[in-house]
């Protein structure tokens, strides 16, 4: 069992890259993790929005497997405290299957990749940016971790 944090297109930001890099590498003794980044569509600027999501969703389909257990962080997704985010971690884990958490691009997931998920998570009922999302993210899953083993890292 492993866990995977898939993502769109690059971190460009250096301040968001630092922070995912801080949190994947705290991951990474924690369990099994790997970041996967999708590279951005060439030409994605002529493309309307549809198409650019169509694409997107064709290179996040084949970046998981049939037996992935694959969630979408989605805004319309459900949403967790830390403590509850950890026991449906251990929930999930319990499956043995590999985990794929899913960040999309700008414009979301193609109905392709909506019907292929297991799950939607939402981090906030706020608005962020693609990329801000992965650190953020990537924080609260090493949060739930720590959660999970005790360790004091998080406080309530």
């Amino acid at each position: 069992m492993r866990i995977c944090l898939l993502t769109v297109g690059k971190t460009d930001s250096g301040w968001v890259r630092e922070g995912l890099e801080t949190y994947t590498s705290r991951l990474k003794r924690q369990v099994p993790f790997i970041l996967k980044e999708i590279p951005d569509l060439r030409n994605a600027s002529s493309l309307p929005k549809a198409q650019i999501k169509e694409k997107e969703g064709d290179l996040i389909l084949a970046n998981i497997t049939p037996k992935d257990h694959v969630i979408l962080l989605d805004e319309k997704g459900m949403e967790y405290t830390s403590a509850g985010f950890a026991k449906e971690i251990e929930r999930l884990m319990a499956s043995g299957k590999n985990i794929v958490f899913v960040i999309g691009g700008a414009f979301g997931f193609s109905e392709a990749v909506y019907a292929r998920a297991d799950g939607k998570v939402s981090l906030s009922r706020m608005t962020f940016t693609h990329q801000m999302v992965r650190t953020v993210f990537a924080e609260q899953l090493y949060r739930a971790f720590t959660i999970i083993r005790g360790e004091p890292y998080h406080h309530e």
